[in-house]
């Protein structure tokens, strides 16, 4: 299927004054204006299930006096969903790697993963429930939607605190997690990750036996596989593994970026082929190489972390979730005086962002493509900063050519259908003695 391209010229400038409904010059002769073609992607946009499958979560954001009901700092919140249109987001239950694989370490993690859980019911059942709903199936998303509310459903991200019992996959089900990765930035005992590649250093060369034995529970309970974390040669045996489709939940295009965080062509065209999805994940060090720092910014990011004992920089989490949230709050106060002083290489923008979408469609297919945004989790381009700047990503796609029904299937149509597909595959094989 052909998707035209650059339908008008665009610029971040022309997305962002569109976005704001700043007057725009008038378009060539023949070309619908730019305020028509901000209107329909307005409505387009309020008629599609926007639909973020990756998005990390701090439980102290989840207490009756500082929660997503008011306007945090945060990338996602209420406010910044209902402002942007974001409708639904895969909250993210993530526990970070750690090289202590012992009942004691496992245990460690999986209560750190059950207070993550209880933070998310705990906004869904008792903080917000007039404003959020939390999904359990594809129709849930949509009964929810259509309530008026926002959707909340849960992700678990690195499987190391299931430690080595497979029942706690069912635990993780029941406790309403819909898609799971076995790994994060580190192997562990289900499998390598793409980490790897950073020192060609490899435990698994791809998957363990308790990983095999995983994707198998996995399909037999209905839960989503995520292969965005895990390795390449880990993803591909999954390919191969798994009795229903996959999902990669937050990465991008290998041949745009080389990250390996990002999916190569063969990649991408097993996933399609599985009937799985690519979320492409709108972290810009995924979408766009970045240009190296100036050493004085690199100078004085190296002091700042130091000085609030954070390790040091990298991409992500960094270590900031670790601090107090009165302390994260000067940290990031500093950082933004610093970032005047030393500015920043220039980020991906929406326009970058959406390159990598009209790739992997072209490649594989509008029905193998979503989309993601890492946010609370190191993600964001200029353009879509947070959920309230959502509607950007739709008018892009729009200027670019992109249908409504295609633009439905992007930002949930294509997810949701992995979601139904995941749980009948589960069905069949519950019911198969």
């Amino acid at each position: 299927m052909t998707i035209a391209h650059h339908v008008i010229p665009v610029t971040l400038g022309a997305v962002l004054a569109g976005a704001f409904g700043t007057a725009l010059a008038q378009a060539p002769a023949g070309q619908p204006s730019d305020s028509a073609l901000v209107a329909r992607a307005r409505a387009i946009h309020e008629r599609v299930i926007a639909l973020d499958t990756h998005n990390d979560i701090n439980p102290a954001n989840f207490t009756r006096e500082r929660n997503y009901g008011q306007r945090l700092e945060t990338q996602v919140n209420l406010p910044k969903m209902e402002a942007g249109g974001l409708d639904a987001s895969f909250l993210v239950v993530f526990v970070g790697q750690q090289d202590d694989f012992t009942p004691e370490g496992y245990q460690r993690a999986y209560e750190s993963a059950l207070e993550k859980f209880q933070a998310i019911h705990r906004l869904a059942d008792t903080l917000a429930p007039d404003r959020i709903g939390l999904a359990y199936t594809a129709a849930d998303v949509r009964r929810i939607v259509a309530s008026g509310r926002k959707v909340a459903l849960i992700a678990v991200e690195n499987a190391y605190p299931l430690g080595t019992d497979l029942t706690r996959i069912r635990q993780f089900y029941d406790l309403g997690a819909r898609m799971l990765s076995l790994s994060h930035n580190g192997h562990n005992q289900f499998t390598d990750s793409n980490t790897g590649e950073r020192d060609s250093v490899w435990q698994w060369r791809g998957l363990s036996p308790l990983g095999r034995a995983a994707i198998a529970e996995l399909n037999r309970v209905g839960l989503v596989i995520d292969v965005s974390h895990p390795s390449r040669e880990s993803m591909m045996q999954t390919v191969e593994l798994s009795q229903a489709p996959i999902v990669a939940s937050h990465s991008a295009v290998r041949a745009l970026c080389n990250d390996s965080r990002n999916l190569d062509d063969e990649q991408l065209l097993a996933l399609g082929k599985s009937g799985g999805v690519a979320q492409i994940v709108a972290l810009s060090s995924y979408i766009k190489t970045p240009a190296p720092p100036s050493p004085e910014r690199v100078r004085a990011i190296a002091a700042l972390r130091e000085e609030f004992g954070l390790p040091a920089a990298g991409r992500g989490r960094g270590g900031i979730a670790a601090l107090t949230l009165e302390r994260r709050a000067e940290f990031r106060e500093r950082m933004a005086t610093l970032d005047e002083q030393f500015p920043p290489p220039p980020r991906a923008t929406v326009a970058d962002f959406v390159d990598h979408i009209d790739y992997a469609v072209k490649l594989i297919g509008i029905d193998h493509v979503g989309i993601s945004s890492d946010f609370d989790g190191g993600g964001g381009v200029e353009g879509w900063s947070d959920a309230s700047e959502t509607f950007n990503v739709t008018l892009e796609l729009v200027r670019r050519g992109y249908t409504e029904d295609q633009i439905a299937k992007l930002w949930s149509g294509n997810a949701l259908r992995v979601m139904d597909e995941v749980q009948a595959v589960a069905r069949r094989l519950q019911a198969t003695p």
